[in-house]
């Protein structure tokens, strides 16, 4: 074998290899790292989660699950960095802020992941209630009272279309490797 089939052989490997990972990353799987503490104490600021964007496409996204989802775009916007959240309400549910707690069509969540004991609170008393249409998701951070979501105008109800994909695993650092399930709620449909 002549050094230009060796050449020619080593392009073709790393061409291939190019877009195998493009191709991965594009459709199946996407590295993160997690950059705001609004998910504490489920994730820490600083360490890298999978984003799996096929199966989100082929099931849909529900209650429970960890998003990654741009925000929608205002006018002057320059930071587009992602943003790491809780779904808390699909299409057709009605999500209600009240009593320090997280309601969904009538029924409290039970949520232990919650960080702190703070409560979940609205941030506007006119508005404490959601009905989420659909092609929507309603997202909380688990650190509420550190956390900008669908309870603010800035943030709103996020368009499916926005979502990224759903975050499976924490891979890094390794001592903190985990699956992330997403619970069970008593009022599941």
């Amino acid at each position: 074998m002549g050094p230009l089939t060796l050449l020619v052989r080593g392009i073709q490997t790393v061409l291939v290899t190019l877009v195998l990972y493009l191709g991965i990353q594009t459709f199946v799987a996407q590295p993160f790292r997690v950059e705001q503490g609004s998910m504490l104490d489920t994730l820490r600021e600083g360490q890298y989660v999978l984003i799996d964007k096929l199966t989100p496409g082929l099931t849909g996204y529900e209650r429970g699950d960890i998003v990654v989802f741009r925000p929608r775009a205002l006018p002057g916007d320059i930071d587009d960095t992602p943003y790491i959240k809780r779904i808390i309400g699909v299409a057709g549910d009605t999500v209600e802020i009240r009593n320090g707690g997280v309601w969904v069509d009538g029924a409290r969540l039970d949520e232990p992941y919650v960080y702190g004991d703070d409560g979940t609170y609205p941030v506007s008393a006119r508005v404490t209630s959601w009905e989420v249409p659909e092609g929507a998701l309603f997202v909380l951070g688990d650190h509420r009272s550190d956390s900008a979501d669908s309870r603010s105008e800035r943030i709103g109800l996020v368009p499916v279309e926005n979502a990224i994909g759903r975050a499976f695993l924490r891979y890094w650092p390794l001592p903190a490797l985990s699956v992330l399930e997403s619970p069970t709620y008593a009022n599941e449909r």
